[in-house]
């Protein structure tokens, strides 16, 4: 049966959704290849969706495709590592102060904070810090603020999955302890305070990436 454009495009996002799952769970750490013949094998689809699967990834920042290389995971360079750095504590920085300007709920960020203390992996744990910082973007009430964190967003995630592949060293319970500190400098009010431990939660991860060998 020929699979029309429409149809195509759908199941290549249907796909493209199943290796980002994969990717985040570890199943293919930065720098593995991506083979357009195994996934095509292993996803029980044609070569087609695997392909515009793969140029969705690379468009989010999770896929890297070179002519001599094909695709692969993307692997961090230091540059990469500042950008996103300094970037998403620029959108930070203005998800907290409207957070607490607006006396926003904080109803859903404490929540991701909570299910933090049932993260039993580093995985898990990278997904509930993604998605406690989802929770405090959607709190600020700011639609294109959510959507310039939603283009970063897969990266950070990336930035994160390569964080714990250098150390695990304390990792969850560290998490777990920021992330309380977190949600209770939002309840106090204080933005100076907040921003100083949001920049603090920050500059761990940045330190891990980069202190080297």
């Amino acid at each position: 049966m020929t699979v029309g454009p429409a149809r195509r495009r759908g199941l290549g996002s249907e796909v493209a959704d199943m290796i980002r799952e994969a990717i985040f769970d570890g199943g293919y750490p930065p720098g593995s290849a991506l083979r357009e013949v195994e996934l095509s094998e292993a996803l029980r689809v044609s070569r087609g969706p695997v392909r515009d699967a793969l140029r969705s990834l690379e468009r989010e920042g999770l896929v890297r495709a070179e002519w001599h290389r094909g695709a692969t995971v993307a692997e961090l360079s230091l540059q990469d590592v500042a950008e996103l750095d300094s970037l998403r504590g620029a959108l930070e920085v203005l998800a907290v102060q409207r957070v607490v300007a607006t006396g926003a709920s904080l109803e859903e960020i404490a929540a991701a904070a909570v299910e933090m203390e049932r993260a039993s992996t580093p995985h898990e744990m990278v997904r509930c810090d993604i998605a406690f910082h989802d929770a405090v973007y959607a709190a600020a009430g700011h639609s294109r603020l959510t959507q310039a964190w939603e283009a970063i967003r897969s990266q950070v995630h990336l930035f994160l999955i390569t964080r714990v592949r250098l150390s695990t060293d304390g990792y969850l319970e560290q998490i777990r302890e920021e992330h309380r500190d977190l949600v209770a400098a939002l309840r106090l009010g204080n933005v100076e305070g907040a921003l100083k431990l949001f920049a603090e939660h920050r500059r761990h991860a940045f330190d891990v990436l980069t202190s080297g060998p």
